[in-house]
């Protein structure tokens, strides 16, 4: 581990894990519901960027009756820190950007969802109202998992 000048060990860093979408408000709503994290609300920020002739009218939507970015939004833990001002979580969160192509090939990271020991039946039904699909059902020495997509398809499992 490298140290910083005083011989402490350096603070861990601010992460955020970004997921490409065709449709990041849906994407965040449907995560927010399934982590039961909440959707950020940029409003703020947004709007005083807008005044400030900073950004553009068409780079942003309204989402839930609000104004937000057209391209990008996040959901974030509800019990993390969060910037006020500008509405975005300084811990655990998902930002969802939109991007022009459609995935394409295995997802190279996922998300594993654990609900508690004998809710995973329950779970996976929830998900499953919420749009996901089941993919399979995995049983072996290591363990017992399901694997679903989400609406547009990235692949996570409940365990």
């Amino acid at each position: 581990m490298t140290r910083t000048p005083t011989g402490s060990a350096p603070a861990p860093l601010h992460w955020k894990l970004v997921v490409d979408a065709a449709d990041p408000h849906a994407q965040a709503d449907f995560w927010a519901a399934a982590l039961h994290y909440e959707v950020e609300d940029n409003s703020a920020l947004v709007e005083r960027l807008l005044e400030l002739g900073a950004l553009p009218g068409a780079a942003t939507v309204e989402f839930h009756g609000r104004p937000a970015f057209r391209d990008l939004i996040g959901v974030r833990h509800p019990d993390d820190p969060y910037d006020k001002e500008r509405g975005t979580g300084l811990g655990r969160r998902l930002l969802f950007q939109r991007v022009p192509e459609a995935r394409s090939g295995k997802n190279r990271l996922h998300l594993d969802l654990h609900p508690g020991e004998g809710r995973r039946a329950d779970e996976v039904e929830r998900l499953k109202d919420l749009g996901a699909r089941v993919l399979r059902h995995v049983r072996e020495p290591a363990g017992e998992w399901t694997v679903l997509e989400d609406p547009e398809g990235n692949v996570f499992c409940v365990a």
